[in-house]
């Protein structure tokens, strides 16, 4: 994760049924978050964290880092089709800061 807001890579392959540990980086300066989930889930996320920018997260498909901190989210893709991720900060997500597990058979 960046300033620039984006994730590198920002589009991911991977088997159905594989678990996978993201090994996330904020390489920036300000704070960003990683969150997995569908479209709708992010959605919702992000209408929480307009409201509390500075929430602390402790699902399992989130990390929330300071600059220069790293983190990881381990994640079982039990269903091929497409997840997403992004930062849900305010504004981060609209600047393009998101991302798409592809998940195949």
């Amino acid at each position: 994760m960046s300033d620039n807001m984006r994730f590198t890579p920002s589009e991911i392959k991977v088997k159905k049924g594989e678990t996978i540990r993201f090994a996330v980086k904020n390489a920036g300066q300000v704070k960003h978050e990683f969150s997995l989930g569908t479209k709708k889930e992010l959605a919702e996320h992000y209408e929480l964290m307009k409201k509390f920018p500075d929430m602390e997260h402790d699902e399992p498909n989130k990390v929330s880092l300071a600059p220069g901190k790293q983190g990881e989210v381990v994640w079982q893709f039990t269903k091929s089709g497409n997840v997403d991720f992004a930062c849900l900060h305010p504004g981060h997500y609209e600047a393009g800061m998101k991302g798409l597990v592809k998940v195949t058979r």
